[in-house]
């Protein structure tokens, strides 16, 4: 049993790791991972590397002339860097490029955030804090996007801020910018200007409880379904804010003087 609970979990994962493993960017790393070593081992194109080696051999890594200490530390880190990050077991991969699709996102700085929530406590708001540092971030982007295409209304509005940008916005609604507590990216809703719920949730010791970020996640906890239809009703109800629908094809919304490319 001990063995067979491995072998099922590993064939339950394989559809989802070859879907991720196909991305274009793991590719391209695995291409020049597989070309350094290539490089580095074969004899005809080897021969021209220069080397410090006491035999004077190219083509093969020159572990011999590196200090014992040097080597240690360098396995340690090894080590600690496959602990973190479980990934880089599998491949060492390139950063997710960031997501430059449509969406129906507004971005804040660190004033502009709460002038908005201020400003018509009707709206509801769906704000992410997230870092462009954060692969976490990057790799939930294009999901945020495609939620803010389908349930962005007048009364129900998606923002992004980045705190890793503006540290003193992390402080005021106290999301932690640290990789150790696993805060980003965090999902809060504002009901009334006020955060109603957030997404992780955090514990006693200041760290991020489990939660997936997927589309279904967020749409569940969220009640998104509920709140579209409610913000939808309070619009045809009298609401006098000229509604916007979400269209594919229209340019992010951003607040003035910052744009996606300095992202």
């Amino acid at each position: 049993m001990a063995v067979l609970a491995p072998l099922i979990a590993l064939v339950y994962s394989v559809p989802r790791l070859s879907r991720w493993l196909a991305q274009p960017y793991y590719l391209l790393s695995a291409l020049l991972s597989a070309a350094f070593l290539l490089v580095r081992k074969l004899p005809p194109l080897c021969h021209g590397l220069p080397t410090q080696r006491e035999d004077g051999n190219p083509c093969d890594f020159d572990w011999v002339s590196l200090p014992r200490r040097e080597v240690e530390i360098l396995m340690f880190l090894s080590a600690i860097v496959m602990m973190k990050n479980r990934r880089s077991m599998f491949l060492m991969t390139c950063k997710p490029p960031l997501y430059m699709g449509p969406e129906y996102i507004k971005y804040f700085n660190d004033k502009t955030i709460d002038e908005e929530l201020e400003r018509d406590k009707r709206v509801t708001w769906i704000v992410e804090f997230f870092a462009n540092w954060s692969n976490d971030c990057q790799s939930f982007a294009p999901i945020y996007a495609d939620l803010s295409l389908k349930y962005n209304c007048t009364g129900l509005n998606f923002g992004k801020v980045d705190v890793g940008r503006y540290t003193d916005v992390s402080t005021r609604y106290k999301v932690s910018t640290s990789p150790l507590t696993k805060q980003l990216p965090t999902l809060i809703l504002f009901q009334g200007g006020k955060e109603a719920m957030r997404r992780p949730q955090i514990d006693k010791k200041g760290r991020a409880v489990s939660w997936t970020f997927s589309e279904e996640n967020v749409i569940r906890e969220f009640n998104l379904n509920e709140l579209y239809q409610r913000a939808k009703k309070l619009s045809k109800a009298g609401d006098n804010i000229p509604e916007e629908q979400p269209v594919a094809s229209t340019p992010t919304t951003v607040s003035d003087g910052e744009n996606k490319k300095d992202k």
